[in-house]
């Protein structure tokens, strides 16, 4: 099992110290808050001695697919080790143009399955982050039956749904003034906090309780899971102690107790690990 980070600046010292991490391509990715040029990544891929992923994870326009389909070629050429899709224009490119770097399905609430995933592999893509929808038990399945590479997103803020529309902007603009950037709402039903982030690519709902998978991290290891996959965005005073010890907690063999004790400090939210998503069909009226 290896560890992927994805960072919250662009200037980190947290770059080597993973297995690899995860760089959002600037204009070509969403839900995230730092994103890189394709002349920052070349950079990293030739200083780096990690493995480099590029997030891809947006959905394309028709006026964008010249510039997309340049873009896989540069990167093709780079030595990545892959790229996170959402839009199903970069599988079909990826054959038309015979390119040889490999694909991280990246289709959030609709991988929860193995034999959807069986379905991508066998389209020619290696790897499948799962649905941070599914149970610790959905996860186990897929890893067993299934032939692609799994990633899972243990430790975050995560992203729960993006939309193109500048929704804060349009807001405050109804009510004839100038609002901010960010800004943290509750659902009324659940009085659930969400974090909401707008930019030139629209406006990303985070939620505002982090995630905190470390104590199934064991049992990740256990059943086979390819990469476990950490976020910055709301954890930067931890995060460079938690990706050290992560990364000692897994050439351990994931032993150490300690470990387990000492990230209880990140909350008791363990989403979606343990509880399944029930859909109810309500009677009108």
């Amino acid at each position: 099992m290896k560890l992927l980070i994805e960072c919250s600046k662009k200037d980190s010292s947290l770059f080597d110290m993973s297995d690899g991490i995860i760089l959002p391509l600037k204009g070509f990715s969403v839900e995230s808050v730092c994103y890189f040029t394709y002349e920052e990544i070349k950079n990293i891929v030739e200083t780096s001695k990690v493995e480099v992923f590029v997030k891809m994870n947006k959905n394309f326009m028709n006026e964008e697919i010249d510039s997309l389909t340049d873009m896989l070629k540069k990167l093709n050429s780079l030595g990545i080790k892959g790229i996170f899709f959402y839009d199903l224009a970069i599988l079909e490119l990826k054959k038309e143009l015979s390119l040889t770097i490999d694909l991280v399905w990246n289709q959030t609430h609709m991988v929860n399955n193995y034999k959807t995933c069986d379905y991508y592999y066998s389209k020619g893509v290696q790897y499948a982050l799962l649905g941070k929808e599914i149970t610790l038990e959905e996860i186990k399945e897929i890893c067993l039956r299934s032939q692609v590479s799994s990633m899972v997103e243990v430790v975050s803020r995560p992203s729960v749904a993006f939309s193109r529309r500048s929704l804060i902007h349009n807001y405050y603009c109804d009510l004839g003034e100038s609002g901010p950037s960010e800004l943290v709402i509750s659902e009324k039903v659940s009085n659930e906090k969400y974090h909401l982030i707008e930019d030139e690519n629209g406006t990303t709902f985070f939620l505002d309780t982090v995630t905190n998978g470390t104590s199934v991290l064991s049992e990740l290891y256990s059943i086979g899971v390819d990469y476990i996959i950490m976020r910055e965005y709301g954890l930067e005073n931890i995060f460079h102690d938690l990706v050290l010890d992560t990364m000692n907690y897994i050439n351990d063999g994931c032993k150490d107790n300690k470990y387990i004790l000492k990230y209880k400090k990140l909350g008791d939210s363990t989403n979606f690990f343990f509880k399944k998503t029930i859909y109810k069909v309500r009677k009108n009226g």
